[in-house]
Formats: structure tokens, sequence, C-alpha cells
């Protein structure tokens, strides 16, 4: 089989680069739906807006929805049928960048463009779409045929968002590499339908190694009024690129099929996608036996920047065994990710893994 890397068409990162949009989208169509939240209309509404005037690009808002279920993708695709729309914009988070992808791929591949608010997912640069019932709960991935044509992120509207979104960012790259690599050692297909390429995974080691050694200075800089500094510029590039072309192109194991065993629990909804993602990081390493010392660098690093390493830390504060067993039987689900392991687990092992991992976030200072 061949091995395949996908990537955004272009990658444009740096302050300020939201006010040049509509020289992205013209080139691509004459009418444009941007999917945004109410929030985020308040916080750089204006700035597309300038924009696209500038470029002489006719767009409409569309209010997003708060879930991306396959009802919200087909209202975002009757809005820009009914607009005439050329091109699919994304403007903030994953779930409203995963809809607007998914309406982009219905509406024959529209071009897309991604304009990230915050640094919170890898979701930005991939060619896939997690779809959730109108409830929260996870329902299936929806595979894509092209990455988006653009991903643009201005990094001083990331900047001036929640430290604690960059910090769930950290937690969702933070599993890249350690999946990835449990990938490669599988031989397991990664999402394109291939085989990993040594370029994904070294891109997947970057983003892990800048983490350790920028996540704490750039959590830190936000911490202090939204500080734009080179750690931040380089953390919001391993959580966006980086860890997307690298869990991509390589795959996921563990962590990530945890979270989806977490999205059966009501009480972790209200967490961030890469805090759930973060505890299962510590699950996929206690499956995998990692060694002492580095179990040990990993959870020490997850709680310098406040990422969840235990139960109680995303909600789950009485944990009972059946709760906890359903949560492992749906991360061990057919088709998900944890089949990526290079030892096949039982709902067994997990459920297991899962009560140590919980106590070894607490037992590790």
């Amino acid at each position: 089989m061949e091995k395949i890397l996908g990537a955004p068409g272009r990658y444009i990162q740096g302050p300020g680069a939201l006010a040049h949009l509509g020289k992205y989208v013209a080139p691509l169509g004459k009418k444009a739906t941007a999917v945004i939240s109410q929030t985020g209309k308040a916080r750089v509404g204006d700035a597309i807006a300038s924009g696209m005037k500038d470029a002489g690009v006719e767009f409409e808002f569309f209010e997003f929805g708060g879930e991306c279920s396959m009802n919200e993708i087909n209202r975002i695709m009757a809005s820009a049928k009914a607009f005439g729309s050329d091109v699919i914009l994304a403007v903030g988070g994953g779930k409203i960048i995963d809809a607007a992808k998914g309406a982009a791929y219905y509406m024959d591949n529209a071009p897309v463009g991604i304009c990230p608010t915050i640094a919170s997912t890898d979701a930005p640069c991939s060619a896939l779409t997690v779809v959730y019932t109108d409830d929260g709960v996870f329902e299936s991935y929806l595979f894509l045929t092209t990455n988006p044509t653009f991903v643009l992120v201005d990094t001083a509207v990331v900047a001036q968002a929640p430290s604690r979104l960059l910090v769930s960012g950290m937690g969702d790259a933070l599993a890249t590499f350690l999946e990835a690599k449990t990938c490669v050692a599988k031989n397991a297909d990664n999402f394109l339908g291939g085989k990993s390429t040594m370029s994904a995974l070294t891109l997947a080691e970057l983003c892990f190694r800048t983490l350790i050694s920028d996540g704490l200075k750039a959590k830190l800089a936000l911490d202090a009024g939204g500080a734009l500094t080179p750690a931040v510029e380089k953390v919001v590039e391993a959580n966006t690129l980086l860890s997307g072309i690298g869990f991509e192109s390589c795959g996921l194991a563990a962590a990530h099929a945890i979270h989806n065993g977490f999205t059966a629990a009501e009480e972790t909804h209200s967490y961030y996608h890469g805090e759930k993602v973060s505890f299962g990081v510590v699950v996929n390493m206690v499956l995998e036996n990692y060694p002492t010392d580095e179990l040990e660098e990993i959870i020490r690093f997850q709680k310098s920047v406040g990422l969840p390493v235990t139960l109680a830390e995303i909600g789950i504060t009485e944990p009972d065994e059946g709760k906890l067993r359903a949560i492992a039987a749906l991360a061990n689900a057919e088709g998900d990710t944890l089949g990526n392991m290079v030892v096949p687990v039982t709902d067994e092992d997990v459920y297991n893994a899962i009560l140590a991992a919980d106590k070894l976030g607490q037992s590790i200072a």
C-alpha cells in the first residue's frame, strides 16, 4: 500500500492575518458563507467584513448552532446554496471547523478556508470531520476527499483567547506523537487510506518536542494579558499544523478513542476535546506500559500547564464501575482507533487502564 501525506493547500500564520482573508478567498469564488459563532462575530466580524469588501467578495455570516451534527451540516449547506456561495469559510473553533468542512464536502467539494480563532484542536488542517449527535455524543468520522484549501491563523486573535483554550490544544497535540508511534509500529492505515511517511512521523515528533520545550512558556504568556511571544507562535503552529498533519497522516490510537468513550458520560461534555484527550494520553501510556521516566515526564508536563490527568479533572467525580465500563466499551467500539494498538485490547483492559491512569495522575507530583 502507498504512503500518503495530507496537508492544506496553503498555511498562513501571523498577527493581523485575518485582515487579508479576502485575498485568499477572491481567487476561489465570488460569494462565501462564513460559519461563525455569535461571540466570534463580535470579536472578528468587522475585520472579516473589511477584508472581504476590499477583495470584492460578497459574503454572509452563518451563526453556528453549537454542535457538529449532520443536522447542523445540512443547515449550513441550505444557507450557502440559498446565498449562492462558491466558498465555505470556518471562523472559530473545532466544531465550527468540522461542520464547515463537512458542508463543503457535501457541496461537491467546494473550496473551504479555515480561520481558527483559537488553537484548541488540530482540526483545521485535516480532511476529517468528527460528527456528533445533536446532544454531543460521538457518532462517526466523516472522511473527506480533500484537505482544506487554505488555513489562515491570526495569532493576535488567538493570543486574546483564554489560555485554557491553547492548553486544551496542547492536550490534543500531545497525543499526536504517542499515537503516531503506535500506528507506525502496527503498520496501521492512516486517515488518508495509506501508510505513514517519514515526514509525517517527524512532524509529529517535532510537535511533541515543541510542546515540552515551549508549552509552559506559551501558557504563561497568555496568562500575562495575552502576550504574543515566540513561544506562543511555536505552540500555535504545533497545535494546528504539526499536530494536524501528524495525526491525519500517521493515525490515532488509544488517547482519542478514550475521548470518544467519554462522550457517553454527560458530566464530561463541558470539558474541551483536548482536555479529555489529555486523560486519554495517560491511558494510552498505561496500555503500552511506558517506561516510568517517560510517563512521569509527560504527566508532569501536563500538570505544569493545567491539563487534566485524573477523572475528577474532567468532571467524573464519582467514577462508579458501571459508568467506567460503559466508557471503556464505547472507546473500544469496533472501527474506533483502539484497533490501532499493537497488541489487541479488550474492554476489560481499557477499564483497568482507566483506573490505573486515574491513580497515576493523582500520585505523580
